[in-house]
């Protein structure tokens, strides 16, 4: 089985992605984790892909594309996977058809993890971290059991991640919508995407996500 997850930065495609692969025994293919693996590796893809990075400049499809059919290949991805972060582009989609095709296989699904703008926005400008020992907490929906103290270490200093502004993650997300509301239609028109509302409780998206799955066997 093979599936593309889609959704945006903090609505919680991650933890479906690690839930799907323990119930499942679907590998999670994050392209960032691919392609520090293959320069790693030191492959001549993963050296292509070093030089062009080493530059500061973008990974062209055609590496990218080149590391996910390497990764594809090897036996731990036999019973399918979850592509994480790819395709971005129709361009991208289109490429992972065909190279599923030249390895007899197909994409089985398209699904969306949909969480609006301003939930994502509060879920993540709202998280913050004990200073001392690293336990998270949130504004709204994970207080500290005394205000102020952490409650794993006692500390009284805390502190928010520079990414997790309301300018950055308003940008990630205009980012995300320019780039993923292409797919949609794409998949769409192929009868493989489905949707699912990421504003659940997590095990309540899960279940979801396991009846969607269900019905290809």
């Amino acid at each position: 089985m093979y599936l593309v997850l889609l959704g945006p930065p903090g609505g919680g495609k991650g933890t479906q992605a690690k839930r799907l692969q323990e119930t499942h025994g679907l590998v999670q293919l994050s392209t960032g984790d691919m392609l520090r693996a293959a320069v790693a590796s030191g492959s001549d893809v993963g050296r292509r892909a070093k030089a062009v990075m080493d530059a500061g400049q973008l990974v062209s499809d055609e590496i990218v594309i080149a590391i996910i059919d390497e990764r594809l290949d090897q036996p731990d991805v036999a019973k399918g996977a979850i592509f994480d972060g790819f395709p971005r582009t129709v361009a991208q989609a289109e490429a992972l058809d065909a190279m599923l095709a030249r390895k007899g296989k197909k994409l089985d699904l398209a699904i969306e993890v949909r969480v609006p703008d301003e939930f994502i926005v509060e879920r993540i400008t709202g998280r913050y971290t004990c200073a001392k020992c690293g336990a998270g907490y949130h504004d709204t929906f994970q207080k500290p059991k005394v205000d102020g103290i952490c409650d794993s270490c006692g500390g009284t200093e805390f502190v928010r991640r520079p990414d997790d502004r309301v300018e950055t993650v308003t940008k990630r997300l205009e980012t995300y919508h320019a780039q993923t509301a292409p797919l949609l239609p794409y998949y769409e028109g192929k009868g493989t995407l489905k949707v699912v509302d990421g504003t659940r409780e997590i095990v309540e998206v899960t279940r979801a996500l396991e009846d969607i799955l269900g019905g290809i066997g």
